[in-house]
C-alpha cells in the first residue's frame, strides 16, 4: 500500500468516481477512461472534428439523463413503487445572446399515482449530476499524483 495521501483523502473527501480524458494528435478526438470503461468524445465534422464520438455537451447530457433515470429507479425500488421505466429527454439550447440552458423532460412509465409521480419528479431535481450541473459542486484543482 502506498504512503501517498491524495488531495481527496487529505481534505476528508472520498473519491467515488475518476475519469481520465486524453487528447493526442492534432484533431479533437479524446479517449476517455472511466474505470475499466472506454469512451470517446469528439466534435462534429462541421467544426473540425471527425465525429468519432459524442461531443462533450452530449456526454454531459448523457450523464444527467442516466443519473436521473438511475436515481429514480433506485428510489422507486426502495419504496416498492410500480415504476416500469424512466425515459429522460434532454436538450442543450442557446438563445441569440448565447445564453445556454438545458431542457429536461422525464417520462415515468408504470401505474404510479399522482403523488408518486410528483415525488419522483421532485427527487429528479436533486440527483448528484443535477446538483453538479447546477453549480452545487465546486471544481477544484488537484495535485499531480506521485509516481
Amino acid at each position: 500500500m502506498s504512503d501517498t495521501v491524495t488531495d481527496a483523502q487529505a481534505s476528508g473527501y472520498v473519491r467515488s468516481a475518476a475519469v481520465v480524458a486524453t487528447s493526442t494528435g492534432t484533431d479533437y478526438g479524446v479517449d476517455i477512461r472511466a474505470g475499466h470503461h472506454r469512451l470517446a468524445a469528439d466534435e462534429p465534422v462541421s467544426v473540425g472534428g471527425a465525429d468519432t464520438g459524442p461531443n462533450p455537451i452530449a456526454l454531459l447530457l448523457s450523464a444527467l439523463g442516466s443519473c436521473t433515470a438511475i436515481t429514480l429507479r433506485m428510489y422507486a425500488q426502495r419504496k416498492e413503487w410500480p415504476l416500469e421505466g424512466v425515459r429522460v429527454h434532454l436538450g442543450y439550447e442557446k438563445d441569440a445572446a448565447r445564453n445556454a440552458r438545458i431542457t429536461r423532460r422525464i417520462d415515468l412509465l408504470g401505474s404510479l399515482d399522482e403523488a408518486q409521480r410528483a415525488r419522483l419528479l421532485d427527487i429528479a431535481e436533486r440527483t448528484p449530476v443535477t446538483r453538479a450541473v447546477r453549480g452545487d459542486v465546486p471544481i477544484v484543482p488537484a495535485q499531480r499524483r506521485a509516481g
